[in-house]
């Protein structure tokens, strides 16, 4: 923690960056939430534990966040992966942001650069925990129908609040398509088919991009899994397409791809 504290201060001592978003303990003890640091001396406040869940790079397309001038941000793993997808999506121009990248014994590494970020994920390890691995293959094996009661329980819950929506960093669009009512696709009250349709659209607009960041879950006041469905779906396009997002520049996005030898005859 101390050496997290002691880069922030020195970025903002020399002006590198303006503002550095980290996180600061939270309303209870298991929490954290984020900080916007802006001057040296507020870099004390800063803590990354095992309460700093929540992707922080959802604030970097912010307009109010980048009036404040060039940012760094405290990053795990997923936020980094975050940050190569905007520039895959050409949301972030190279070098607008430091990542200020923490490893589990706390060690600092400060990334300037989309290239620097790729090589240091290149040093990370892959692949979901054995609870995220025994939670999926506990869907797999369900039949069809099986499938459709746990999702259809689960969803039943939803409250319509898109917490969920406003925690993930890859739902960035300026209007979703819930605030359309000319037509209205998704229905505005909280209903069980509406639910499905709600977390299905995103699950898809999802499907190739998401970093598997776990913010939705950690949003959702009903502990919907959601994370779930978007690893099943992210297990599905790494199956047939190779594509696992956020840890390369090239731009692999798996719905936006086109490939003449596609074994689909529509493509054609």
């Amino acid at each position: 923690m101390q050496a997290l504290q002691e880069q922030a201060r020195k970025l903002l001592e020399d002006q590198t960056v303006k503002v550095v978003i980290g996180y600061a303990p939270g309303s209870d003890e298991e929490r954290a939430r984020a900080l916007f640091v802006r001057t040296p001396q507020q870099a004390e406040q800063l803590i990354f534990d095992q309460r700093c869940r929540q992707n922080l790079a959802t604030y970097l397309l912010k307009p109010e966040v980048k009036a404040l001038g060039r940012p760094a941000v405290v990053a795990g793993v997923a936020t980094l992966r975050t940050i190569l997808q905007y520039a895959v999506e050409n949301q972030l121009q190279d070098q607008a942001v430091v990542a200020l990248a923490v490893d589990g014994n706390g060690q600092v590494t400060t990334l300037s650069t989309f290239s620097q970020i790729e090589e240091y994920l290149a040093t990370c390890p892959r692949g979901l925990t054995p609870e995220q691995e025994q939670e999926l293959a506990r869907i797999e094996q369900m039949s069809r129908e099986e499938r459709w009661a746990f999702w259809s329980q689960q969803l039943s819950r939803c409250l319509k609040c898109y917490a969920c929506r406003a925690a993930c960093p890859l739902c960035y669009c300026a209007r979703c398509i819930t605030e359309v009512n000319q037509p209205q696709w998704i229905p505005v009250a909280a209903d069980p088919f509406g639910n499905l349709e709600w977390n299905v659209v995103r699950a898809m607009h999802l499907a190739g991009r998401c970093v598997d960041c776990g913010s939705c879950r950690e949003a959702c006041p009903e502990d919907i899994p959601i994370d779930l469905l978007n690893r099943l779906l992210a297990r599905e396009t790494l199956t047939h397409f190779g594509a696992a997002p956020g840890y390369s520049l090239r731009r692999e996005y798996a719905l936006a791809v086109f490939r003449p030898d596609d074994k689909e005859d529509f493509i054609r």
